[in-house]
């Protein structure tokens, strides 16, 4: 007897008649208390579809699908201003805003970004890719308003952030906040609480309490207070402020943001409507704009990432990320299995490491399964720190145990150590301290785009005295650096690596201390030299290969450091080659511009050495396949062997792109 075939039911496009209706949020304000909710349904079933065949943030964007829809049924959007923080959560705004019908097009290349983006839509006032940006951009456009009111110029705009309990976590929220306070003008931030659950706190109680507060009658009467207590003295005025304040906040949790000059309303649930709707009309009648008065509120609101989606739901992660899945049963795509990632050779490298020293921790920045450490964490809870996303602190704080004789491993993104740049420069390179950065995602970085592009490392950190920065050319390469980085006592070192997978090479099993500053002659050539920097060297080599059918035979280098530079190697390349090609994925002014700054003082570029250094362009490049942006990038095999030939003024035909 035949098995019975099993077979995975087929999902079928949900049926939305309501939000077929929708082409813009001014649509919603025409709907029912009741259509509101239905459409709200709708959008989060839309979402789910749309990111099914795409891939990309799901638990964020269903977590807030009752508020997205509130919001745009309360406020006039795109006038008033409505930023999202970080703006992984923005896929059911994008659909209700005009691009529903790019939906799913979401981080596929000429599609829609996986965050919100300026020049995307008039309905994304402010692009975000990295977190805790929201007050302060929402500050500044309530500020100007606020001037030109005062020019006579009438603005009558609301402007609302919407901020994560996880980007809270950033200094920079705080740094806005407290400015806000003090500066008084009318900013809603809405604070988008996913790590509690719905519970007592959020019940009838709180939503009576949130609605009252945030009434015209509670505020008169609170402004009332306000102004007869100014005629008493100041120490009777202030105690009269804080015992109000204070009253409020054993109510409702929001001492906090009353001592930051917050007016605090909350906490209410934020997948019910029937709280949210009422609470922010409060909030948006409650003082106009242009009067200067009222000063910034902020709205907590419980929600629940993955809402309305079991296989969400039911994950520990909440599916925060994901590739495409079944939409029926949650089920992931999976790739046919293939060598590590460059990632995961880290984090296993860096454990080995760990277990022979028990000096070194491991830091990071709200990313540890991104950055591997989550591996590392398993096997040494207690020397693992995740410190939330605060690259800053992260930095110092590793500047801090340094100074008292451990090994810290920083392992943050290339485009999140951004963040953390003076703390680089101030707190770790200018003491000379041994922080060991390990720098994940550099280079591009496919579906995330521009804003996650690992470009620039090379040139910040490059321009610093002191440091050591290598780049592995494959996994390999890697664990050895790991092991050198763990070996410098004296100094700060870094290690840039790509994401995606590795090679597949068979790994040794602990890594080669390296010589600092040394670099590797692959193969021995004649006319030309090749000297590449970190995984572009697989595609040098593919080059020597295309040359030497072309009867060039090519000498080609794995530079492995970009600090210090190994100067007698690229001298003795300098003067033993007609061509000399560098080639690195970071922008311009990183390891091509060092090489020649320092050919250049030597005196090797005066005597007909044809130099080009090969970088990613001066210009963005948008989300797509990783192949892709490499071959618009133009850093592929064939671009190096067309930059040789054309350097010695041979036809490119067939190596070249117009």
């Amino acid at each position: 007897m035949n098995a019975p075939v099993v077979t995975t039911p087929t999902p079928t496009r949900p049926r939305t008649p309501l939000l077929d209706r929708v082409r813009v949020p001014a649509d919603l304000r025409n709907f029912s208390h009741e259509q509101l909710k239905q459409l709200a349904e709708e959008l989060r079933a839309e979402t789910i579809d749309a990111v099914s065949t795409t891939g990309g943030h799901l638990g964020a964007s269903l977590g807030v699908v009752e508020l997205t829809v509130a919001i745009h049924a309360i406020f006039d959007t795109p006038d008033d201003r409505l930023i999202w923080d970080v703006g992984h959560q923005c896929y059911p705004h994008k659909i209700l805003t005009g691009r529903r019908d790019r939906i799913r097009t979401l981080r596929q290349g000429g599609g829609l970004s996986g965050f919100t983006k300026r020049a995307e839509s008039e309905y994304d006032p402010f692009g975000a890719a990295h977190s805790s940006t929201s007050i302060s951009a929402g500050l500044g456009m309530a500020v100007a308003r606020d001037l030109k009111n005062a020019r006579g110029i009438k603005d009558d705009r609301h402007v609302i952030a919407v901020i994560g309990d996880g980007a809270m976590s950033a200094g920079m929220a705080y740094e806005a906040m407290n400015n806000a306070g003090a500066l008084h003008s009318r900013l809603i931030v809405v604070l988008n609480d996913n790590d509690m659950s719905i519970a007592p706190p959020v019940g009838a109680m709180s939503a009576y309490l949130s609605r009252l507060l945030s009434s015209n009658s509670f505020l008169s009467l609170r402004d009332l207070a306000a102004r007869m207590a100014k005629r008493f003295p100041k120490s009777i005025e202030r105690a009269a402020r804080r015992a109000e304040e204070y009253t409020r906040g054993m109510l409702t949790g929001g001492t906090l943001f009353e001592e930051m000059g917050f007016y605090y309303v909350g906490p209410i649930d934020g997948h019910n409507l029937d709280h949210l709707l009422p609470v922010l009309r409060n909030l948006r009648e409650a003082e106009e704009p242009e009067s200067g008065r009222g000063g910034p509120i902020l709205l907590h609101v419980i929600t629940k990432k993955g809402k309305g989606y079991a296989p969400a739901e039911a994950s520990a992660d909440k599916l925060h990320a994901v590739s495409k899945f079944n939409v029926i049963t949650g089920e992931q795509a999976k790739a046919p299995p293939g060598p590590p990632t460059y990632t995961r050779v880290f984090a296993d490298a860096l454990i080995g490491e760990a277990e022979r020293d028990p000096s070194i921790v491991a830091i990071t920045a709200a990313m540890p399964s991104g950055t591997g450490l989550d591996r590392f964490a398993k096997r040494f809870p207690d020397r693992t720190f995740d410190v939330g996303i605060a690259e800053q602190h992260a930095v110092t704080f590793a500047a801090g145990m340094a100074t008292e004789g451990m090994k810290p491993f920083c392992a943050i993104y290339s485009t999140f150590l951004q963040r953390g740049y003076d703390q680089v420069v101030h707190d770790v390179v200018l003491q000379s301290l041994p922080v060991r950065f390990a720098i994940d995602r550099a280079g591009l970085v496919g579906a995330d785009g521009f804003t996650h592009a690992g470009s620039f490392d090379l040139a910040y950190l490059g321009c610093l005295p002191g440091i050591v920065i290598m780049a592995p050319s494959d996994e390999a390469e890697l664990l050895h650096m790991v092991a050198t980085s763990a070996a410098i006592d004296d100094q700060p070192s870094a290690v840039r690596f790509p994401r995606g997978d590795s090679t597949g090479l068979v790994l040794p099993e602990r890594g080669e201390i390296l010589p600092i500053g040394r670099g590797r002659v692959l193969r021995d050539g004649g006319t030309v030299a090749i000297l590449a920097l970190g995984t572009r060297v697989a595609d040098a080599l593919k080059a020597a290969d295309d040359l030497a059918a072309r009867g060039l035979k090519a000498t080609v280098v794995d530079a492995r450091f970009m600090k210090p530079l190994d100067t007698a190697l690229i001298e003795q390349l300098a003067r033993h080659h007609e061509v000399l090609v560098t080639v690195e994925e970071g922008s311009q002014g990183g390891f091509g511009s060092a090489v020649m700054h320092h050919l250049a003082w030597k005196g090797l570029l005066d005597h007909g050495l044809k130099f080009r250094p090969m970088t990613l362009p001066d210009r963005f490049i948008d989300h797509e396949a990783p192949a892709k942006q490499m071959i618009e990038a133009r850093l592929t095999a064939r671009d190096i062997a067309a930059t040789v030939l054309a350097a010695l003024g041979r036809d490119a035909v067939g190596a070249a792109r117009a």
